[in-house]
């Protein structure tokens, strides 16, 4: 069972900085990529930003140059630090985690998506 765990979220005045925290555990073989997505009242969810595990990156527009995303391999961990957050940021965070595993027995492996359960980020003054 795997299980993904954001934290970091909360409330920041416009132009401020927050940063959120992914962890995931369980039993894997590789976690092929992590990223965050967020989603604002009555919208769809969409992508902020991944990272994959050799470290190729893709932002979204509305992100690009105020977020920044990394990775920590050895902890299963990803973080997006937010600067210069504007109030159309607000949203849930959701980090999502591309899992990997083998099965040994027939040297075969198969991936699936896990996600975490949302943390609320709001930009107001």
């Amino acid at each position: 069972q795997v299980r993904v765990v954001e934290s970091g979220g909360g409330l920041v005045q416009p132009g401020g900085s927050l940063r959120l925290s992914c962890a995931a555990s369980g039993s894997m073989f590789r976690i092929n990529a992590m990223g965050w997505y967020r989603q604002a009242p009555v919208k769809q969810r969409e992508l902020v930003a991944f990272i994959t595990h050799g470290g190729r990156i893709n932002y979204a527009d509305s992100v690009q140059g105020r977020f920044t995303i990394s990775r920590d391999n050895a902890k299963d961990t990803v973080y997006l630090q937010m600067n210069s957050l504007k109030p159309e940021d607000t949203a849930v965070y959701y980090c999502n985690a591309a899992v990997m595993f083998a099965d040994y027995d027939t040297d075969t492996y198969h991936a699936n998506d896990y996600w975490g359960q949302g943390t609320q980020v709001t930009v107001s003054s």
